[in-house]
């Protein structure tokens, strides 16, 4: 897949996600936060009102630090290509 094929499958699963009504896992979303944030090359510091899940996000942001921005959206796509698989 190119560049170009791989940026309209994030976009389209970050729609799909946008557009979700049902709650998700915790730890669904914090996977999603993180993938979401190395895939738009967003490296501000988490924003909740909680440190706790400030701390949680800054944890699911060190454990993929290693891997590039295409590899992030690529298993952006896959998780929630597969959240969807089995909850369908």
């Amino acid at each position: 897949m190119n560049s170009e094929e791989l940026n309209i499958e994030f976009q389209d699963a970050v729609s799909r996600i946008n557009a979700h009504k049902e709650p998700f896992p915790a730890d669904f979303l914090l996977r999603l936060y993180a993938y979401y944030k190395k895939a738009t090359n967003d490296y501000g510091r988490p924003k909740s009102r909680t440190p706790i899940i400030n701390a949680f996000k800054t944890n699911a942001l060190f454990q993929i630090k290693n891997i590039t921005q295409d590899e992030a959206k690529a298993t952006y796509i896959e998780l929630v290509n597969n959240y969807f698989l089995y909850r369908e």
